[in-house]
């Protein structure tokens, strides 16, 4: 479990597609820490298995699934991502809690200056994800936890403070780019139960 506070941003090094999927090489430093062959790690807000550890870096095996549910399929060398390691026990829960199992991916549509380095992020999303997305509500976004500002015509947007542009990808992003996003998990659990209420009795 992570909680969508990005650690770090790494750099993709390496990229090969393969017939069943992709390996994939981060540079980093700070998650190197505590990393271990096989220790899950989130990129870009998917959760990963860390493999192939090596003094400044990491490896990860891409499934087919991984690729075509998210934006790691459009990584190239130089890519920058966002890391976060697992949530510890012990640790505050600064975000929200965030599975690293992305529900689809949504197109930047704009990045406006709103001054002094703040940031109107505009993503058009897909409209299976509209009925998990509430104004006011969290909503990962490539791994970072963020709060819904607006919600209209299947069009999502979120301030980005100086401090969320900086440390995260995101400042790498143009218009076109698709974003990974993980709605919240109490969000789909609650919807769940409640059709499952509300369905005739067999």
């Amino acid at each position: 479990m992570f909680t969508g506070i990005v650690e770090e941003v790494g750099t993709a090094t390496a990229f090969e597609p393969h017939s069943a999927g992709a390996r994939l090489r981060v540079r980093c430093q700070t998650v190197m820490d505590d990393l271990k062959e096989g220790s899950s790690i989130a990129v870009n807000g998917v959760c990963l298995t860390a493999v192939r550890i090596e003094p400044n870096s990491f490896g990860a095996d891409l499934a087919a699934e991984t690729l075509r549910r998210t934006n790691l399929g459009d990584l190239h060398e130089g890519s920058l991502v966002n890391l976060e390691r697992p949530l510890l026990p012990t640790s505050r829960l600064s975000g929200h809690i965030v599975q690293g199992h992305v529900d689809g991916t949504g197109e930047l549509i704009a990045f406006e200056d709103l001054g002094e380095e703040n940031w109107w992020l505009k993503l058009r999303v897909p409209a299976e994800l509209d009925r998990w997305l509430v104004y006011k509500g969290s909503v990962a976004v490539d791994g970072i936890s963020l709060t819904v500002a607006s919600l209209e015509g299947g069009v999502l947007a979120i301030t980005i403070i100086p401090h969320t542009f900086h440390m995260t990808c995101l400042r790498g992003y143009q218009p076109g780019a698709r974003l990974n996003i993980e709605c919240d998990i109490l969000a789909k659990h609650v919807d769940k139960l409640m059709a499952l209420r509300s369905a005739p009795a067999v």
